[in-house]
């Protein structure tokens, strides 16, 4: 992975290597995120031609994917806090991209689910190392913004997702089997999807090539401290440190549980066809989504320029305050197009802090350990959001309600819990987070 980065007390790169390396790094994000989210649109063609239930595809939406995301984000960003994150981000995007394609050649249930597993492993080199490389880019004042429009990669790659699989199945919708071509083996026509979305991979990975490795800043070793270091640092701030994982996972449960299924609750609620359901719904994920990550980390930005201390923690607290009306509202319309318009502010909310969250840890962890306490981060809010989210979704529709149709009332359910339990956690950590940003100070000093 190449020789260990070198600490250094020089200031941050300049203005346009660092945006640079930001716009980089979000392409790959989006290209993770089509390749994570095209089987939300999917489900129908996948459950006809494997003969699934909607138990079995959540599986292949949350927990297929997240097993292996999470068990391997520690390693990777361990690797991260003393190896070149560029190269490994490099490997990350090609071994994704490739295990997408792959998904193209299953022919079971089982086979998918094992390169679902794979998609996983090589997105766990992505978010890690690329947190790390962009807070040594820019300022403390100014990573909430970069690590926004790097979040909102997100909500443009899910949107793209849904729109281009909406696309693609409007015109596979008919079933039967078609011969790939250049291989020549017989496949549905769904899986003609992976093919298309996972080999630019390639081209993307040749990209991160171009992005500069900047000095470690903020750091009072050139060695990667053991990990009992980084266990004796998340003992000492575990209050603060369990609000701030367990409410954005909280929030990752109402994301994907929302991500996953909206798609399918306007398809049998309001019997849109899935290439309406994709182009509409993907749309505002797009717009709305990006738009709602990057005010989010401006308003974050803002108010700590200014003086506060736990800005980061009340933006996350205010965003679950605001989501919960449209929430609880929009899977009871009567039209789809009064859900579509409630659909545009919870949209707008609810990844509003995918750039705020990683950017709150950063200003609180000693850069020796940032890789691996974003990979624990990560392994949280992923094992619980992927994992729990749209399963969870699925098991209230199958076990509680036992009819398709009434996904809406599982959604209202799951989403509406979600987000009233990561309020609490907001609330409940502001005080512990701000008690670690003064001790943060005194450590390192205001050099940032």
């Amino acid at each position: 992975m190449g020789a260990p980065a070198q600490v250094s007390s020089k200031p941050c790169p300049a203005a346009n290597r660092a945006w640079y390396a930001v716009a980089v790094l979000t392409v790959a994000y989006i290209l993770s995120l089509i390749d994570r989210q095209i089987l939300s649109l999917l489900v129908v063609p996948i459950r006809r031609d494997l003969h699934i239930s909607d138990t079995e595809m959540s599986l292949l939406m949350g927990i297929s994917f997240a097993l292996f995301y999470t068990l391997f984000g520690f390693p990777i960003g361990r690797l991260a806090d003393s190896r070149s994150r560029r190269n490994i981000i490099t490997v990350g995007v090609i071994s994704w991209s490739l295990c997408t394609a792959a998904c193209g050649l299953a022919s079971s249930y089982f086979q998918l689910f094992f390169m679902r597993l794979g998609v996983g492993v090589g997105e766990a080199a992505l978010s890690p190392p690329a947190y790390s490389l962009l807070s040594d880019y820019f300022p403390s004042h100014r990573r909430a913004l970069a690590l926004s429009v790097y979040g909102a990669g997100a909500c443009f790659g899910a949107g793209l997702a849904l729109i281009v699989g909406g696309i693609i199945v409007a015109h596979t919708s008919a079933g039967g089997t078609v011969t790939l071509p250049l291989i020549g083996v017989s496949a549905f026509p769904w899986q003609l999807t992976f093919f298309i979305v996972g080999l630019p991979g390639v081209l993307i990975a040749t990209l991160v090539r171009t992005i500069s490795e900047p000095a470690r800043r903020e750091r009072k070793a050139a060695v990667v401290l053991p990990i009992s270091a980084t266990i004796a640092y998340i003992r000492e701030h575990r209050t603060m440190f369990a609000c701030h994982h367990l409410a954005t996972s909280m929030m990752a449960v109402g994301s994907y549980a929302t991500l996953a299924w909206i798609p399918t609750f306007l398809i049998r609620t309001y019997g849109m066809s899935a290439g309406q359901a994709g182009l509409v719904y993907g749309a505002e994920v797009s717009l709305f989504g990006s738009l709602g990550i990057l005010v989010s980390g401006w308003l974050c930005d803002s108010l700590t320029r200014r003086g506060c201390r736990d800005a980061h923690f009340r933006v996350g607290l205010t965003v679950c305050v605001l989501i919960l009306l449209p929430t609880v509202f929009y899977p009871l319309m009567p039209t789809p197009q009064l859900a579509l318009a409630l659909l545009v502010p919870m949209t707008f909310l609810k990844p509003a802090t995918y750039g705020v969250a990683p950017a709150a840890l950063h200003q609180v962890v000693p850069n020796e350990m940032r890789g691996q306490i974003s990979a624990i981060y990560l392994f949280v809010i992923n094992l619980v959001g992927l994992g729990v989210g749209p399963t969870a979704v699925a098991l209230v529709t199958d076990h509680v309600f036992h009819n398709d149709n009434m996904v809406r009332y599982s959604l209202l359910i799951v989403s509406t819990g979600a987000y009233l339990l990561s309020m609490l956690l907001w609330g409940l950590g502001l005080k512990p987070y701000r008690r670690t940003v003064d001790q943060m100070k005194v450590a390192i000093g205001s050099t940032a």
